[in-house]
């Protein structure tokens, strides 16, 4: 993978990207990009930020969105100068993601914590979310990604657990209408809690936090037959926990929260391809510590022309806003130029 990259003080070399190599030990020293955005903090003190999703805007690249989850209380929807822009209380979600305007927050905190889907719509003129339906799961909902199916164009969500329960319901929104189906439903075996489901391939990617990231088909008749994209300890290149997992162009993305970084591979071959950090700048301090993350290929208008990663970190400081947790937003070409 060819980067250009900055160091954390100074410029690296192009030599220095050698890092980025199938031959290098299981945890070299990450290169470093800096953060040009970061969010207003979470209302809430402590460990309360965890999970973004990007929404691109159907129309206008430049007004698209990230929605963050505040988990002691609030779902957060900020622009790409990282101004909150709406807040919706009394939601407890600890992971969110979306498909097109449908936005899906798992709350463990609900159904008297036996957890619940939060199902949402955005509005591409307001930029503002809607509460559909809230959906009661059979797993206590910790984690979640939705999936499209390319054989059958149905929506899906992945609720899971840090017991390592992970259901799977088909979600068919008409209008402001929602009927959710469990489709299937399985032990993944520890706590796990990052997914991204690649709606070209039909691959579920799932991080269990001690362990690694798994490979499942995620069509509901894909059983739970699974594969290592990557492990924890001395044979891998993870440090737990294994956290949230992106797709952007042809890149796979952890965050690998006991190293403060994050490894990257081929989209398609799964190789690893290295690992980067986000360091301090003069915009935004750095994302340690990171839960969620997300990222998109997507151009964003001038401010993220080549796309966007987004993390959560975990101690808020200066430069730029300090106090409580919040987002960074990297331009993607700082970490793959081109998006490739």
């Amino acid at each position: 993978m060819s980067l250009t990259v900055s160091a954390r003080n100074v410029a690296l070399p192009a030599a220095a990207l050698a890092v980025f190599s199938l031959a290098s030990p299981a945890h070299p020293a990450p290169v470093s990009v800096t953060a040009s955005v970061e969010t207003a903090p979470v209302s809430h003190s402590g460990d309360a930020a965890d999970d973004p999703a990007i929404w691109v805007h159907p129309n206008d690249p430049a007004k698209s969105v990230v929605i963050g989850t505040d988990k002691k209380g609030a779902l957060e929807v900020y622009d790409l100068a990282g101004t909150r822009i709406q807040r919706i209380s009394g939601d407890y979600g600890n992971n969110v993601d979306l498909r097109g305007d449908i936005v899906v927050s798992a709350d463990d905190e609900a159904a008297n914590g036996d957890g619940a889907m939060h199902v949402y719509r955005i509005n591409a003129t307001s930029r503002q979310l809607q509460h559909l339906k809230d959906i009661p799961t059979d797993v206590t909902a910790h984690g979640i990604c939705l999936y499209t199916s390319p054989q059958s164009g149905k929506l899906y969500a992945f609720p899971n657990s840090t017991s390592g329960r992970v259901e799977q319901w088909e979600l068919a929104v008409n209008g402001n209408s929602v009927k959710a189906t469990s489709v299937r439903n399985w032990d993944a075996g520890t706590a796990v809690e990052g997914c991204y489901a690649d709606d070209s391939s039909g691959k579920l990617y799932l991080g269990e936090e001690d362990v690694g990231v798994w490979v499942y088909g995620a069509e509901p008749t894909a059983g739970t037959r699974r594969t290592s994209l990557d492990s924890t300890g001395s044979q891998g290149h993870l440090t737990a926990d294994v956290e949230g997992i992106a797709v952007a162009g042809q890149r796979i993305f952890v965050s690998s929260q006991g190293s403060d970084d994050f490894t990257v591979y081929d989209r398609a071959s799964h190789a690893y391809l290295g690992r980067f950090g986000v360091a301090g700048g003069d915009k935004a301090d750095d994302c340690e510590d990171t839960d969620g993350i997300d990222a998109t290929a997507a151009g964003l208008g001038p401010a993220f022309p080549q796309g966007m990663f987004v993390c959560q970190d975990g101690s808020n400081g200066a430069p730029g806003n300090s106090g409580n947790q919040n987002f960074k937003f990297v331009p993607l070409e700082r970490i793959t130029p081109g998006g490739q």
